[in-house]
């Protein structure tokens, strides 16, 4: 079990990067980038503050800072005053960053169809059950659970 595993872990981040290549490439065609895609998807249905965005995605704040400075720069969000904390304002998006993710969205969607073409909802279903379980032993052997 253990060599399987192993090569299980290999594959799972052979598969990771080649589908986060096909994300920057997705994104590319739109003029984005995947880390601003990203963003914009995390703040897509609610303004949040760049922190509570970058828990979301897991990744460090100052990155994310980084980006969404560039997103409000080039008008595809804004931020807004946090009625919460008058020093963490919100990150919303204009009707620009909204456009431009719809439009990524749909190109995501396309390419969806077509890297999943032969496999079943029951194929993905499964797998992804696997990876999930696979995850949280991940975390529980850690000691630390994800966000």
């Amino acid at each position: 079990m253990a060599d399987e595993l192993a090569l299980l872990v290999a594959d799972v981040f052979e598969a990771a990067g080649a589908l986060r290549r096909s994300g920057e490439a997705l994104a590319a065609a739109e003029g984005q980038t995947q880390a601003r895609w990203q963003l914009m998807s995390a703040v897509s249905e609610e303004p949040l503050p760049v922190a509570r965005a970058a828990r979301r995605l897991g990744v460090a704040r100052q990155g994310v800072q980084r980006i969404a400075n560039e997103l409000v720069r080039d008008g595809f969000a804004e931020l807004r005053d946090n009625p919460d904390h008058r020093t963490s304002p919100l990150l919303a998006l204009t009707a620009a960053g909204h456009d431009s993710l719809a439009a990524i969205t749909d190109r995501a969607g396309a390419a969806h169809r077509t890297i999943g073409e032969g496999l079943t909802d029951t194929d993905l279903a499964a797998v992804r059950e696997v990876l999930r379980r696979l995850t949280r032993q991940a975390d529980e052997w850690t000691g630390g659970a994800r966000s």
